[in-house]
């Protein structure tokens, strides 16, 4: 079953606006280079583009997870134990989340997204295919601490939160977001993360710039979002997608590049940027063993197995929130 309506816990003003996208848009666009963080890629719109390029011949990370989740369901299982809660951090996706909750069997569910319509529907089709399942969709912003529904407040939990999303964030930004998790889904959780790995530039650019142009829509229609939300006048033909692999930080970089000088007005404040300059949109960090593992432990969570796809192109780890220590 799932709630009609679910929580909504984003703050909006009076004109329905969210507080927190024209916080980061206006201070992303104020600054030297400009930058709007890639979680408000995901309107509605950018929700369901989304799940287009992962459908792409060149975008390999949705294949590699679910092709671990079918291959090692049975050692996920074992390891994480039945009648958990599984929290997800995103809207559960058609194919992966179905595969984790028919191996787990959980006792609820619970998807955070910030994209409110897109959760709701997400949550009625996986409520259909599991009808037996409480199932509790919560409208948030996940990066900073959720109240989960009072339903599965003594429950053990498994957070979800797979598509190497964590990768989209700089190294202080992800530290600071699993310690939230660690805080919404309390002492003794685990974690199911997806965590992409280092490999060839030219297979990692491709999957960032498809030859069909569908991620080049889906970095476009963040200016969109901006021009509908936030009564701006963005010119959005003057603007190109672009890839960038950066070797320095590990990460692939998405950026929209003016391909010509340009103004425009967003919230009430101007801002011009010259010919070649560009709002970047997201990183893409790429992990190796080592790295992911200090990662997680550098916010509280102990590692305790990984699984990787045949190819090698990407990583699960399942990691338990443990309590802090004061020496080794």
């Amino acid at each position: 079953m799932t709630s009609a309506k679910g929580l909504r816990l984003v703050e909006r003003d009076a004109g329905g606006v969210d507080l927190a996208f024209r916080e980061d848009v206006l201070a992303g666009l104020a600054e030297a280079q400009k930058a709007v963080p890639a979680r408000w890629f995901y309107d509605d719109r950018g929700s369901q583009l989304f799940e287009d390029i992962t459908q792409l011949p060149e975008y390999y990370p949705t294949r590699a997870e679910t092709e671990i989740l079918q291959t090692r369901a049975g050692a996920i299982a074992d390891l994480v134990g039945e009648a958990r809660a599984v929290v997800e951090f995103g809207s559960g996706s058609s194919v992966k989340t179905p595969l984790l909750l028919s191996a787990i069997r959980p006792s609820a569910y619970v998807p955070l997204d910030i994209a409110g319509d897109f959760l709701r529907a997400s949550s009625a089709a996986l409520a259909a295919k599991f009808p037996g399942l409480p199932v509790y969709p919560v409208e948030a912003d996940f990066m900073r601490r959720v109240e989960l529904p009072a339903e599965v407040a003594g429950l053990p939990k498994l957070g979800f939160f797979p598509g190497s999303t964590i990768g989209n964030m700089i190294a202080r930004t992800a530290t600071d977001l699993l310690r939230t998790m660690r805080a919404t889904l309390g002492e003794g959780a685990m974690l199911l993360i997806g965590m992409d790995l280092v490999k060839d530039e030219e297979v990692l650019l491709a999957a960032y710039d498809d030859a069909a142009g569908v991620t080049a829509q889906f970095n476009l229609n963040l200016l969109e979002r901006i021009n509908r939300e936030l009564g701006g006048d963005i010119p959005i033909d003057v603007f190109a997608h672009e890839a960038r692999w950066n070797d320095a930080f590990a990460r692939i970089e998405m950026h929209l590049v003016a391909q010509s000088d340009v103004a425009f007005t967003v919230g009430g404040q101007r801002f011009a940027m010259r010919a070649g300059e560009s709002i970047h949109t997201e990183n893409s960090h790429k992990f190796t063993k080592r790295s992911a593992q200090m990662l997680l432990a550098a916010a509280g969570w102990e590692p305790c197995a990984r699984w990787t796809d045949e190819a090698r192109q990407f990583s699960l780890v399942l990691a338990e929130s443990r309590p802090p220590r004061s020496a080794p």
